[in-house]
């Protein structure tokens, strides 16, 4: 049997925190909070089973593990680099282009997709898998829904509202809250402690995905309840594909964020019609 690898993102973090020995630089850098990625590489040292860094009050040294993973590291991301170089993303003639994460594709624009074209039966639809802020500058889409933070987002990106993250499950999950096993989204900086903060308690996550839409489609699943975005989750409840587990919510540090490419008449289009549909869902 094939063993599976950490997540690449666990990589980049760790990558990036080795050459500036620093999480907040190498946060900066890869467009992530300095928070999410401490969490990756802790998790990346769970998996591991070895500790990668020594946390010091002034900075970071790497540990002889670390020293000894990172060449590595170094080399397979060179070389995903040089391969992806070959290859060049550019919008299709005649086509509307839109850069989001599979997340918000799966559970956002993909049910609501069929009233879009409804509204414009002669727009082809062309949809690229795009999270970090480097997938967006070599995908030159039309339409961008990037994830991350307000400042990481960039000043011309619009955010998707609501900026809440809510508790759901599946409708059969019979289980009172405190019984019920937590799924947490890892990489992000709001997660079950934080709303433990708000509402009490000593909620401590037994599942772990990277990702909102895995960790919505583990709740749907009936695994347990998962805090995601209200953004993402919204449809699905609208489905009755998930439920909420509890009426309370808590503010999201990170969330989803609209850019449109300017003088382009469809982009523009398809962005308010983005914005008009999760108003709608807000108000029903």
């Amino acid at each position: 049997m094939v063993k599976s690898l950490p997540p690449l993102t666990w990589f980049r973090s760790f990558e990036a925190a080795a050459r500036h020995l620093s999480f907040t630089a190498a946060a900066a850098e890869i467009g992530m909070t300095q928070s999410a990625v401490s969490q990756q590489i802790k998790s990346l040292e769970t998996r591991l089973g070895v500790p990668l860094f020594v946390r010091q009050p002034r900075g970071l040294t790497l540990t002889d593990n670390g020293r000894r993973l990172l060449p590595d590291v170094d080399a397979a991301l060179e070389t995903l680099s040089f391969a992806s170089d070959r290859f060049e993303i550019s919008p299709a003639t005649g086509l509307l282009t839109v850069a989001a994460s599979i997340s918000l594709a799966q559970w956002v624009l993909a049910p609501r997709l069929p009233e879009f074209s409804k509204l414009y039966p002669d727009v082809p639809v062309r949809f690229l898998s795009a999270i970090w802020p480097d997938d967006f500058q070599s995908a030159r889409a039309d339409v961008e829904i990037r994830f991350g933070s307000s400042k990481q987002v960039g000043r011309d990106a619009v955010p998707l509202l609501p900026h809440q993250l809510v508790a759901v499950k599946a409708p059969f999950l019979q289980k009172k809250f405190d019984e019920s096993p937590l799924i947490e989204a890892v990489g992000t900086s709001s997660g079950w402690q934080a709303w433990s903060e708000v509402f009490g308690g000593s909620p401590k996550a037994k599942y772990f995905s990277d990702n909102y839409g895995m960790a919505l489609q583990l709740a749907a699943s009936g695994v347990g309840i998962a805090l995601v975005s209200e953004v993402l989750a919204s449809q699905a409840i609208k489905a009755g594909i998930v439920e909420r587990a509890h009426p309370g919510s808590i503010p999201a540090q990170e969330g989803y964020f609209l850019w449109t490419s300017p003088n382009n008449s469809m982009a523009s289009r398809f962005s308010e019609w983005v914005q008009r549909e999760l108003t709608i869902q807000d108000t029903v």
